[in-house]
């Protein structure tokens, strides 16, 4: 009985993400300046999104450049292969402004209709 509860609250958290994990992605790329996707995965990680994978994480990237809030360009370094790094544009900073603003209000609404 416990397991199918743990199973049910990571199936609705998954659910969760799903809705605003672009929005998370935004914030990362802000905060770092520039990501590839791994170190991406890892910021995302040590914000406790935890468990995300590349197969979730690179078409959401490919879908917000393809919308015009994040460009790319690969990048050679000193070792290694090439590595494909994200930025925020201007329209990505103010749709995570507007993101913000959003989740701000809907989250504001859900405490007060989870209040017993």
């Amino acid at each position: 009985m416990i397991v199918a509860v743990v199973v049910a609250r990571e199936d609705r958290e998954s659910q969760w993400l799903k809705g605003v994990l672009d929005l998370a992605v935004l914030a990362a790329l802000v905060r770092e300046g520039s990501a590839y996707g791994y170190g991406l995965l890892r910021s995302l990680a040590e914000a406790g999104l935890t468990g995300l994978k590349g197969g979730t994480l690179y078409p959401l990237l490919g879908r917000l450049e393809d919308d015009g809030l994040v460009r790319s360009e690969w990048v050679t370094g000193s070792s290694g292969p090439p590595r494909r790094y994200f930025f925020v544009t201007a329209a990505g900073r103010a749709e995570l402004e507007a993101g913000r603003a959003g989740w701000g209000a809907f989250a504001a609404r859900m405490s007060t209709a989870l209040e017993g």
